[in-house]
C-alpha cells in the first residue's frame, strides 16, 4: 500500500453522502464576481497577445507574408508589394483564438475519504477557476477521473454557463481508486484541442502522481497543478491497535500506533508534499497547495498571484 497509507482510517462509517445545497450558494456566487473581477484586472493587457495563434485568416493584426499559391484567395493579396516588386504576396494575419481550458477533477475513493472535505473543496475551486474562464469568454470544459474518465462536461462559453457547471459538479459523487496515468490517458484521447489542464486532485496515486501529469506534458497540455489537502490527515486520532483499511482497495492492516509511529507517518506525510512540490517545480508545472482550511476566494486569489492560469 506503500504511502497510500496516508488515506487510511479506522474502518467506520461510510463516506458522507453529498451535501451540495450550500456548496454554490448566493455568498459563493457573489465572491466569483469579485474574482472574475479582480482577474481582469490581474491578466489586463498580457491576455490578448498571449492568445494570438499563427493561422491566416481575417484578424485585424498583420502578421507577414506568404508567396501566392494556386487557390489562395485573391483578397489576401498584397497589391502594393505586387506593384513595386511585380511578386504575388499574401497577407497574413495573425487571430485571437478563445482558450480552451480543461478541468480535471479527481473523484476517486480518498477525495471523499472522512466527510468528503477533499472533495467539496475541489468543487468550489474548480467552479471558482471555471467561472473566471467564462467570463473571460474561453472555453471551459470539466471531467471526473478515477482510474479512468468518469463524466465530463462538454465545452461551454459564457459565464451565464456557470449553473451548468455547478448543476455537473454537484453530482459527482466520490468512488473508484485513483490512476491518473490511466485517466489522463483517456482524458487525452478525447480532447485533440490542447489548452489549459487544471487538475484538482490529492494525488494519492499508488502507481505514482508523475505519470498523470507527464501524460499531459507530452501531448502539448499545459498542466496547471492544484493540490488539495487536509492537515488533518498529517495527524490521525489513532492510539493502541487498530484495523486500518485503504478506502479505495479495501486492504486491511493491523498495527499498533504509538506515539513514535505517529510521527513517522507524519514526517512521511511532509516528505511527499514536499516531493509533489519539487517534481512540479523542476519540470515548470504550476502548483498550488490547497488546504481545505484555506477560504476558496483566498485560494483563488493565491492562484492569480502564483500565475499560470487563463495563459
Amino acid at each position: 500500500m506503500g504511502f497510500l497509507d496516508a488515506v487510511l482510517g479506522r474502518r467506520g462509517p461510510a463516506v458522507a453522502k453529498k451535501s451540495s445545497d450550500a456548496l454554490f450558494d448566493d455568498e459563493f456566487q457573489r465572491k466569483l464576481d469579485y474574482l472574475a473581477l479582480v482577474s481582469k484586472r490581474v491578466f489586463a493587457g498580457r491576455m490578448r497577445a498571449e492568445r494570438r495563434t499563427k493561422k491566416s485568416g481575417s484578424g485585424v493584426e498583420f502578421a507577414d507574408h506568404r508567396d501566392y499559391q494556386p487557390g489562395d484567395d485573391f483578397r489576401y493579396l498584397d497589391w502594393n508589394v505586387f506593384q513595386r516588386f511585380d511578386r504575388l504576396l499574401l497577407r497574413l494575419y495573425e487571430e485571437e483564438e478563445d482558450l480552451a481550458i480543461y478541468f480535471i477533477v479527481d473523484a476517486s475513493s480518498s477525495m471523499g475519504f472522512g466527510d468528503a472535505k477533499k472533495l467539496r473543496y475541489a468543487k468550489r475551486v474548480a467552479a471558482a477557476l471555471a467561472y473566471v474562464g467564462l467570463a473571460n469568454l474561453d472555453r471551459v470544459s470539466i471531467v471526473s477521473t478515477t482510474d479512468k474518465v468518469l463524466d465530463r462536461m462538454p465545452a461551454t462559453r459564457g459565464k451565464a454557463r456557470i449553473f451548468k457547471v455547478f448543476r455537473f459538479l454537484e453530482e459527482l459523487e466520490p468512488e473508484g481508486r485513483t490512476n491518473l496515468e490511466d485517466a489522463i490517458k483517456a482524458f487525452v484521447a478525447q480532447n485533440k484541442r490542447r489548452g489549459l489542464v487544471v487538475l484538482a486532485s490529492d494525488l494519492y496515486d499508488p502507481h505514482g502522481f508523475e505519470r498523470g501529469i507527464n501524460v499531459l506534458r507530452y501531448n502539448k497540455f499545459d498542466p496547471f497543478v492544484v493540490h488539495v489537502v487536509d492537515e488533518e490527515e498529517a495527524k490521525p486520532k489513532l492510539a493502541g491497535d487498530v484495523l486500518l483499511y485503504d478506502c479505495e482497495t479495501g486492504d486491511e492492516r493491523e498495527v499498533t500506533v504509538t506515539a513514535k509511529v505517529l510521527e513517522r507517518f507524519e514526517s512521511a506525510y511532509r516528505s511527499y508534499l514536499d516531493e509533489i512540490d519539487r517534481f512540479c517545480t523542476s519540470k515548470q508545472v504550476p502548483y498550488i497547495r490547497a488546504d481545505v482550511n484555506t477560504p476558496f476566494d483566498e485560494l483563488i486569489l493565491r492562484v492569480f498571484r502564483r500565475g499560470g492560469f487563463l495563459r
